[in-house]
Parts: structure tokens; C-alpha cells; sequence
């Protein structure tokens, strides 16, 4: 009798981590895409009844979302969408300036080839089809997926996994501002420039290529939130 009863626990546990990681992935997106707005309070049983769970697994969400540094967790209060500004901007772009810079120098001294480097040239491809059609939100896309297949390449999934946690920290804020800032063409420009040198094995010139291309991306970003006077996104 003893062994359906362990069945049916595992089978529980099973289904309860599905839960956690279901409303975890759920309250991600929203809060990326800006659903759930930057500053605003949530409370836990309204965020359950969002979900149409019951409130454990969005608890269990709600303490891997705060580890991220994506909301405030709050007892009895739910929680709270943890604004970035443009200081808490500054601070990012300086530690993913650093961190890719050496993944770019680290993706060239690899020597890929031809094939490893076939996804990533893809990416640009993607990008300035999309910046013909002046659809920045598929640009965003190919975007993001130039510079995770980056990391890839650099074969550091420490480092990756780093610049993961705050990409989406980031995200929300390129969102907003996307149709504010000038159309993204030199961007799409040094990242072909970035896969040259990667391509050569230039590692010195692919870590000062992307060094540059990150802080001058920041540094837009950055000075754009002050103007608009955005003090937390």
C-alpha cells in the first residue's frame, strides 16, 4: 500500500514544481514586457487569481523573481515591480560592457568555425531585415539573440549566465524607450564589424570593438532616460 502513496507524492511534487515554474515564467513576462508596471504593488491573492493558481506556487515565484532583483517581496503587502533608473542603468551597462567585452575577446581567441559562427551571422541578417521593415520589435528580438549566441560562442556559461540576469533587468527599460531613441543601424553595423574580428581570431580587436559598441549603447540609453526626466522605469 505504501508504494501508490509514494507514487502519488512524487507525482505531487512534480506538478507542484511545474506550478512554481509556470508562474515564475508568467510573472517574468509580464514584468518584462511592462504588464506589470514598474513601481506597482501587487498583492499576493490577486497576482494567484491573474494566474488562476492557488498562492504557494506564486510565492515560490514571487522569492526566485526577488532573487533577480526584479521585485520586492513584501508580507501581507505581495509585491512590488522594483523600478530601474537611470543610476541603476549606468551601474548595468558598466558591468555588461566588462563582462562581453571579455566574451567577445574570449569568442575570437576560440577560433570558431564556419558553422559556429553561421547562427550569429544570422542574427545580424535578422536585423537589418527587420530595420527594413522598421519593425523594431522583431530588430529587439535578433537583437538579444546576436548577443546570446555571443556568449555561447565565448564558452563561459558562468559569464553568460551573469549577463543573462541583467539583460532582464535591461529589457524592460529598452522596451519603453525604443521608439524614442534613433533607428538602431549603427548598431547592427558594429556587431558586423564585432563578427570580422571574430572570425579572424583578433581577440584584442573583438574585445575594443564590443567594448565601445556596449558603452556607447549605455551611454545613449543612460542620457535619454535622464532627459525624458524617467527617474524609475
Amino acid at each position: 500500500m505504501s508504494a501508490p502513496r509514494n507514487r502519488k507524492s512524487t507525482g505531487e511534487k512534480r506538478r507542484s514544481r511545474s506550478l512554481v515554474a509556470e508562474a515564475y515564467q508568467t510573472l517574468k513576462g509580464q514584468i518584462l514586457d511592462n504588464r506589470l508596471g514598474p513601481g506597482e504593488q501587487y498583492l499576493e491573492g490577486d497576482l494567484s487569481e491573474r494566474l488562476g493558481m492557488s498562492r504557494t506556487p506564486v510565492r515560490e515565484a514571487l522569492i526566485r523573481l526577488q532573487a533577480e532583483g526584479l521585485v520586492e517581496v513584501s508580507p501581507r503587502h505581495g509585491m512590488r515591480v522594483l523600478p530601474v533608473s537611470p543610476a541603476d542603468m549606468e551601474q548595468i551597462y558598466q558591468i555588461l560592457t566588462a563582462l562581453e567585452s571579455a566574451a567577445a575577446e574570449r569568442a575570437a581567441l576560440r577560433k570558431p568555425s564556419a558553422d559556429d559562427l553561421a547562427p550569429i551571422f544570422a542574427t545580424c541578417e535578422a536585423m537589418e531585415a527587420a530595420l527594413e521593415k522598421d519593425d523594431l520589435d522583431a530588430w529587439v528580438r535578433a537583437d538579444e539573440a546576436f548577443h546570446k549566441a555571443l556568449l555561447k560562442l565565448a564558452g563561459n556559461p558562468r559569464l553568460a549566465a551573469l549577463c543573462f540576469n541583467f539583460w532582464d533587468q535591461t529589457h524592460r527599460v529598452r522596451m519603453i524607450i525604443l521608439r524614442l531613441r534613433p533607428k538602431p543601424v549603427s548598431s547592427t553595423r558594429d556587431h558586423r564589424a564585432l563578427l570580422n574580428a571574430i572570425k579572424r581570431g583578433d581577440g584584442e580587436r573583438a574585445r575594443n570593438l564590443h567594448r565601445a559598441h556596449r558603452k556607447a549603447g549605455g551611454e545613449m540609453l543612460v542620457e535619454l532616460l535622464k532627459r525624458l526626466n524617467l527617474k524609475g522605469l
